[in-house]
């Protein structure tokens, strides 16, 4: 087994590929596809996992959790609030118009307006046009993660996307699980465009023959991608040899798939955290910071990383994990039955009340059992769950919806920095600034408002750390939001496809790099 232990550890557009000598086809399956083209549509792994394949950042995240460039090639701070990026020169759209820095900047003015973007981008003045190829991007305040953010931005083609579609819809709108002209059809920078997608049965991708980077030692030329929901029947795919990569990899066959001397399988620890949230809007009980309480000591989250994820992660009490700025070494799970059932009699709920869950069942390594087993924890003291899984395409619908008292939630941090968590997670819901976007708890907290913004302008780590550490601590005390655990990741693939290089802890494939050897 390879493994890797961080730290912090359409849209066809008519493109054929001329077919190399060395070109190889990839037969891939993860647990569902992306329910969307758009890059800006929704904020989670999937869109991203697809944007590295059809379109290209500014700059990417290495397997070192350093920088590399992409389509600006070059970067350098002018003052503390601007950054000068230099843009490759000659790339081209999967339209065949040229990248400019005027698409950067059309690119940027979107993002700002993505409900769930705009939360991320919401430190940044401007982007500031100076050449063809040269952009400023400017901040409201001295900010220390600008590159963080520039892995954000991924240039799409403004003549594409420009005017309006056979209904006479802007083809540029941000539809969250709408019928948009961007969420079916996509003009990118990347490897790869889309030559047939139906929509939970198969996705078929072709190298673009113009890609810029002609230095890529990949050599996959076609791509079919299968989601296959099922664990036993995407690992059964992969041994039998109908698939040749697949992602996840569920806890229960690393074993086996470890043994297998016909496949290689890739680990490495993880930092995304599997969290419940209590909606306190629909639930006036979950006000009461004690039922919050009661309800994290209720939980064993250690078992379940034992009984259901086969000690595949690390139980958490906490957002941060271990080697991010805001982890607090003295933050442990507090699985107390009894305690629990304490704090529900102080409350006045000794005798509990019913509540409505939802989870998916395709998006997170065990996400339906391990719901389960904190619904069958819940009853002991006294709260009844009514639960419902379903898979992510309905879910996300769901959970902007608020449509539970209980939703699951899973982050992997954007920026790879703990305020994320926060501005996603915890901060008060704000439609405007987007900060909140994912808080379907509704829990809110000015200090940790008020923190979160000033770590953003703080430059000295010291103090961003000190900032960070004392949200985690007040989330800890008020039981924000029930922690379950940090899942690690697990990508298998056939000998001689050569996944090690090209993954990453972002869970972000850079497939246009891939190399099949045999």
């Amino acid at each position: 087994m390879k493994k890797f232990f961080k730290f912090l550890v359409i849209s066809v557009l008519g493109m054929t590929v001329g077919v190399a000598a060395n070109a190889a086809t990839l037969r891939m399956a993860y647990d569902a596809d992306p329910v969307s083209l758009d890059p800006h549509e929704q904020l989670s792994g999937g869109t991203l996992q697809l944007s590295h394949m059809i379109f290209d950042p500014l700059v990417r995240w290495n397997q070192e959790l350093g920088f590399d460039p992409r389509l600006a090639e070059s970067w350098e701070r002018l003052d503390e609030n601007t950054f000068r990026f230099k843009l490759r020169k000659g790339v081209k759209f999967h339209s065949g118009n040229e990248m400019t820095a005027l698409d950067v900047s059309w690119t940027f003015d979107r993002l700002k307006k993505s409900p769930d973007f705009k939360g991320i981008f919401a430190p940044f003045e401007a982007l500031n046009v100076v050449d063809q190829h040269t952009i400023d991007i400017v901040t409201k305040e001295p900010y220390p993660l600008v590159l963080h953010t520039a892995t954000y931005i991924f240039p799409m083609d403004r003549k594409f996307y420009d005017g309006y579609d056979e209904n006479g819809k802007p083809k540029d709108a941000i539809i969250k699980h709408g019928d948009a002209f961007a969420s079916t059809n996509a003009s990118g920078t990347g490897p790869y465009t889309i030559t047939s997608r139906e929509q939970g049965v198969k996705v078929e991708f072709v190298r673009f023959k113009d890609y810029w980077d002609t230095n890529s030692p990949g050599n996959v030329d076609k791509i079919i991608f299968t989601p296959i929901k099922e664990d036993p029947t995407r690992v059964a795919a992969l041994l039998s040899g109908d698939v040749d990569f697949i992602a996840p990899v569920p806890p229960a066959d690393l074993d086996r798939i470890d043994k297998d001397p016909n496949v290689d399988l890739v680990t490495m620890s993880g930092t995304r955290i599997i969290t419940f949230q209590l909606n306190q809007n629909r639930r006036p009980e979950f006000k009461d910071p004690r039922v919050r309480q009661a309800i994290v000591h209720a939980i064993n989250n250690e078992g379940i990383v034992e009984k259901i994820m086969r000690g595949f992660g690390t139980a958490a009490a906490q957002q941060s994990p271990k080697g991010y700025m805001g982890y607090k070494d003295n933050l442990k799970p507090r699985y107390d039955l009894e305690k629990a059932k304490a704090l529900m009699k102080e409350a006045g709920y000794e005798d509990g009340f019913s509540v409505t869950m939802m989870a998916p069942n395709n998006r997170y390594v065990n996400d339906d059992k391990i719901a389960e087993a904190v619904a069958g924890m819940l009853a002991k003291i006294n709260i009844k769950v009514d639960l419902k899984t379903m898979p992510k395409a309905q879910y996300w619908p769901k959970f902007d919806e608020r449509a539970a008292d209980m939703m699951m939630i899973g982050w992997h941090s954007d920026t790879e920095d703990s305020s994320n968590f926060t501005e996603f997670l915890a901060m008060t819901p704000d439609e405007a600034t987007g900060y909140g976007q994912y808080n379907s708890g509704n829990y809110s907290n000015p200090r940790v408002d008020e923190l979160v913004l000033a770590n953003q302008k703080e430059t000295d780590e010291g103090k961003r750390a000190a900032m960070l550490q004392e949200i985690e601590q007040i989330l800890y005390d008020d039981a924000a939001f029930v922690p379950l655990h940090w899942q690690d990741r697990a990508w298998a693939a056939r000998k001689g496809v050569d996944i090690a290089p090209i993954v990453n802890v972002m869970n972000f494939p850079y497939l246009g790099d891939l190399v099949i050897k045999e």
